[in-house]
């Protein structure tokens, strides 16, 4: 089988390409085309000289539906509810996420009042019909809407969940009756209670379903004219693949697309390693992601939030923050200087890059500093200009007497560091993690350069980058399995409730989700169900996710894994009544997988040694031997400094850092004691 995994960045779109018959593994990169994204993935696949009639699996990172919500760029959602419930999404909730600024607003809803209409109809918490739906209402609404440009439009009743029927016959109607509309119901996106946030989540479902759905006919039109016959796969937010179709429907499930990739990749290698306990640090062009990763499990989280809104489908826990090669150094009103969020993305790009930018950034610093070389082609294509990256790092130095051009560049390095480094203290120690126990797996097209920076900061000893850092979550798409998350909102007592009855509303929920899988061709002898329950104590609001075994066990038991995970949690656990409040499953379907194989280059460090050069480190030149990773051997091993070049990827060796190539090509830095 010849497989092609794809991820769309904010500057550069990677692929990764596999023969299964040969176990060749090859990557490349091709600019990313903002304008037209399907546009880049062609470009990507084309580089590499591969045919698309010769794929047989294509899976896909996207970045479309998140870009489109933090630019605010996704379609006008109309939203039908409830009567006495129009405000519901523009109310949002009483809660301030910024204590000491009474100028905060909440951010615009994205169906404002002026586009929500509301019906006659009710149904109880528990699921009983007081009001029954006027089917006549719903078609009004439709000859309304006619009026207007086709867009998004979301039905949304209170307590669907309990009891879709309405919400059904609603979507049915508006679907036949507004052809060119994106229409979708919020239990069939979130089945699950509390109204806010069930709306909010089939909001953005709505807003960025038109986008997605454009994207990908432009991507599957591209693919079929140019021979590729099977199916379209997207990475989902939860670590798993979904096909096209699926994903044209629940475009909310793409969200973190790209990043939850590089956790499955991440997972892949740590099992091969035998390293159970990794920090992920993923540095690209627009952003860094970060995620704990704690015996080999992904954190899977539904409560997460995108440009101040709540989205509750399950997605990996992922930490993001505006700092990447492209992010943009700039002084404010202090003077102070500071990294980011705002990037020169893939267009213009850094000033290096000679496309028109002039504004220093996080690249432009390190060719300044020597860790990146005019001679290298970032990506085999981008050439650097030196000249037009100490011009844009010299307005910082100038506002700022005494500083020379090397000095600015290092701060702004020390600065988007600094940034990473809270993210990550924002996923370890704000969570009763010590970063220390952890290693640092380093990838991205900058990750590897900063790696050991960031290491130093959080006391971390060991690094490790993986084969193809600049394509690792290209990879992780390939190597991930079909996933399809079910929810079912249901209220149990734990001690009034026998593990029976727990179990076979799992097993309806798994009967449902088995079928859907074999529609999708997946061997029955392939798929497992993954079982975990939202549990939480009398009177909390809020739920915790509890990962179950394959068959509910006795209640004390059931208990004690809730009262374990509360206490990992939040540092406590207590004596109170344990609530069940729903019932999730994870249908995981396995897919065919590169295979890892040993690295077989042979020769010598000096073999590998492409020059010697000045290099930047804590305030000195350093003459810093530069390696070609495709040359360095298995077991090979230096002391720093050194920098190690390949395609897509730089990794900084500092000279307090010890170098070493692992087995299967992977590189382990590990900090030298003092």
């Amino acid at each position: 089988m010849r497989m092609i995994g794809i991820d769309v960045g904010g500057t550069f779109t990677d692929a990764v390409f596999h023969d299964d018959a040969t176990g060749e593994l090859r990557w490349t990169k091709a600019p990313s085309t903002p304008a037209a994204p399907a546009d880049g993935v062609i470009a990507a696949i084309e580089r590499d000289g591969t045919r698309a009639d010769a794929i047989d699996r294509f899976v896909h990172g996207v970045t479309i539906g998140t870009n489109a919500i933090l630019e605010r760029r996704g379609a006008p959602v109309w939203l039908i509810t409830t009567r006495g419930f129009r405000d519901v999404l523009e109310i949002a909730r009483t809660n301030r996420t910024v204590l000491y600024d009474i100028r905060t607003l909440k951010p615009e809803p994205l169906a404002p009042r002026t586009r929500v209409f509301e019906v006659d109809e009710r149904v109880m918490a528990d699921g009983t019909v007081l009001a029954p739906l006027d089917p006549a209402a719903i078609h009004a609404i439709a000859t309304r809407l006619r009026n207007e440009v086709p867009a998004a439009l979301v039905v949304g009743f209170l307590h669907s969940y309990q009891y879709p029927q309405h919400e059904d016959t609603a979507t049915r109607i508006l679907r036949e009756a507004l052809p060119g509309w994106f229409v979708c119901g919020s239990a069939e996106v979130l089945p699950e209670l509390r109204e806010y946030e069930r709306f909010n989540t089939a909001a953005i479902n709505a807003y960025i379903g038109p986008l997605t759905a454009r994207y990908l006919h432009d991507l599957r039109g591209q693919l079929r004219g140019r021979g590729y016959r099977h199916a379209v796969y997207l990475m989902t937010s939860s670590g798993g693949i979904e096909t096209a179709e699926r994903a044209a429907r629940f475009p909310v499930h793409t969200v973190l697309s790209g990043p939850a990739g590089g956790v499955a990749a991440t997972i892949e290698l740590g099992e091969r390693l035998g390293m159970r306990n990794l920090i992920t640090c993923d540095m690209g062009g627009t952003s860094t992601d970060v995620c704990l990763i704690e015996d080999l499990a992904a954190p899977v989280t539904s409560e997460q939030t995108i440009a101040g809104l709540p989205i509750r489908t399950p997605q990996i826990e992922i930490n993001s923050v505006g700092a990447g090669g492209g992010s943009i150094a700039w002084i404010d009103d202090g003077p102070i200087l500071r990294v980011g969020p705002r990037s020169a993305g893939a267009h213009p790009g850094p000033a290096c890059y000679g496309r028109g930018g002039t504004e220093p950034t996080v690249t432009d610093a390190n060719l300044v500093m020597g860790r990146l070389a005019p001679s290298l082609r970032l990506a085999g294509m981008v050439a650097l200009d030196a000249g037009l990256a100490t011009q844009a790092v010299d307005r910082i130095g100038t506002r700022f007497p005494g500083l020379d051009t090397a000095s600015a560049a290092e701060g702004i390095v020390r600065i988007a560091v600094a940034r990473m480094v809270s993210a990550i203290k924002e996923i370890s120690v704000a969570r009763g993690h010590d970063p220390r126990d952890f290693a640092l797996l380093a990838f991205g097209g900058a990750g590897p350069m900063h790696a050991t920076a960031i290491a130093d900061e959080l006391e971390i000893t060991r690094v490790v980058v993986p084969q193809g850092p600049g394509n690792f979550c290209a990879l992780g798409a390939l190597i991930s399995d079909v996933r399809h998350d079910h929810l079912r909102s249901q209220h149990y007592e734990l001690a009034t409730t026998a593990p029976a009855e727990i179990d076979r509303a799992f097993a309806a929920i798994e009967d449902q989700a088995h079928g859907e899988m074999l529609d999708e061709g997946i061997a029955p002898t392939d798929i497992r169900m993954e079982r975990s329950a939202g549990m939480r104590y009398a009177g909390q609001s809020w739920n915790l996710p509890v990962r179950l075994p394959e068959r509910v066990p006795a209640i004390d038991a059931l208990a004690q894994l809730f009262h374990a995970a509360h206490e990992r949690r939040f540092g406590y656990a207590t004596g109170d009544p344990v609530q069940i409040v729903n019932l999730r499953v994870a249908a995981v379907g396995r897919v065919a997988k590169p295979r890892a194989g040993r690295w077989q280059v042979e020769g010598s460090i000096t073999a590998a040694t492409r020059e010697v050069r000045q290099a930047r480190f804590d305030g000195a030149w350093v003459a810093t031997p530069v390696l070609s990773r495709d040359r360095l051997p298995a077991g090979a091993s230096l002391d720093g400094p050194a920098i190690v070049e390949e395609m897509g990827a730089v990794t900084v060796v500092p000279p307090t850092w010890r170098l070493e190539v692992g087995s299967q090509g992977e590189l382990h830095l590990h900090r030298r004691p003092a």
